[in-house]
């Protein structure tokens, strides 16, 4: 059963062109439905879907849903970072489940000045060797000679940041699976390393929902579309979930900011 938690989400539901999605996914969440958002792989989307996703809209949606029981959201922290600190706030001010852990730092050499400008031994750390292999002798110079500018201008070294959940949501899912008598199970992801526990859920009876969007779920969860799983795009929940100002229409329902400190 769909009731709206806010007058917004109301209006919105009344709108002809936005009736048939509620409708669809309401069809979609059947008995007891817990939600896993694995952020670091949501966020992303924004670039190709030219709009964010706002935590505290899609709680309120979410949560419209009365057979919507948890909802757990899993995202890294930069430890000593006020704005992600911040972040972190405003999801627990949202009443989000949230499993955060520290975001791991690593320093990757790119010093090249002990190397062949022709050696692709520094490209292999940051691409892999069938790729390298289609590159000529003089592609591969043109890049170690990228990395060379960049050393000329004392950058001997790049940052990668790294927060997998992918663990500890195929964790939590299964826990939730044994104790929890969850009926459906709805995960915001699209990584190809969710298609064990998936399968193994859809063997087990479970129905099972991904929220992604075209073009960002991995081959190997499209194929267990055969096998029972359900693909919904989100691009579908834009005026439902997306930041203010980033409706889909002019005609779309003018409304103030999240109350979670004025963020969209």
């Amino acid at each position: 059963m769909f009731t709206p938690k806010t007058q917004r989400i109301e209006e919105l539901a009344k709108r002809e062109d936005r009736m048939p999605t509620v409708q669809k996914v309401d069809g979609l969440f059947v008995g007891k439905t817990n939600t896993y958002i694995d952020f670091a792989n949501v966020r992303p989307w924004s670039e190709k879907l030219k709009w964010h996703v706002s935590p505290n809209r899609l709680k309120q949606f979410l949560k419209s849903f009365e057979s919507v029981g948890s909802i757990k959201w899993y995202q890294g922290e930069l430890v000593g970072d006020p704005h992600s600190r911040e972040e972190i706030k405003k999801l627990e001010r949202c009443k989000y489940e949230i499993r955060t852990k520290s975001v791991k730092i690593m320093k990757l050499p790119i010093d090249v000045s002990s190397i062949s400008l022709q050696s692709p031994d520094l490209l292999k750390k940051f691409m892999r060797k069938s790729l390298l292999r289609k590159y000529s002798i003089e592609t591969v110079e043109f890049l170690n000679n990228k990395f060379k500018e960049m050393n000329a201008q004392g950058i001997y070294s790049i940052e990668d940041r790294k927060c997998n959940f992918d663990v500890e949501i195929g964790t939590d899912m299964r826990i939730d699976d044994l104790r929890d008598n969850v009926d459906t199970f709805v995960l915001w992801s699209g990584d190809s390393d969710f298609a064990d526990p998936i399968k193994s859920l859809l063997v087990n009876g479970k129905k099972v929902v991904l929220f992604a969007t075209a073009g960002r779920v991995s081959r190997e969860l499209n194929a267990l579309v055969k096998e029972g799983l359900f693909i919904f795009d989100i691009f579908e929940l834009r005026d439902f979930i997306c930041w203010n100002g980033e409706e889909s229409s002019k005609e779309a329902l003018k409304s103030t900011k999240d109350p979670i400190s004025g963020a969209p």
